[in-house]
């Protein structure tokens, strides 16, 4: 196997559950290695939508930790759902940009119109129960 390319999933962690699908399926059709938010269930406790290091008072290093794992990409995979890109997200975009990182934006990659597509079915099988 050749060395697999490395991509960090930058976004608002309201969309965990978008980078979530997106991170596998770059993993399973594209053979990469995602780096991402962390990806954390319901049930841990106090679990905010999003937001989750600034609740927790740990924003400052994570976004600094982000931006390590940025450094390790061989490319970024924004999850700009709904055309979002909040402060951070924005940062991170500019950092990668500055190293010369190629940037993908889920609103325009095939892996974005394929996760719609599944939002929409799944949202369309819920309204019909």
């Amino acid at each position: 196997m050749t060395k697999p390319k490395i991509v960090t999933l930058c976004g608002s962690s309201r969309f965990v559950d978008v980078m979530a699908v997106c991170a596998w399926i770059l993993e399973r059709d594209e053979g990469a290695i995602a780096l991402s938010l962390h990806l954390l269930p319901w049930w841990y406790p106090n679990c905010p939508d999003h937001h989750l290091a600034e609740t927790e008072g740990v924003a400052v290093s994570m976004d600094e930790l982000h931006l390590r794992k940025i450094d390790l990409a061989d490319e970024v995979f924004v999850v700009n759902a709904g055309h979002y890109v909040g402060s951070s997200t924005s940062n991170e975009v500019r950092y990668a940009t500055e190293l010369g990182k190629p940037i993908r934006w889920f609103t325009e990659d095939p892996i974005g119109a394929q996760v719609s597509a599944m939002m929409e079915a799944a949202r369309n099988a819920a309204s019909q129960r």
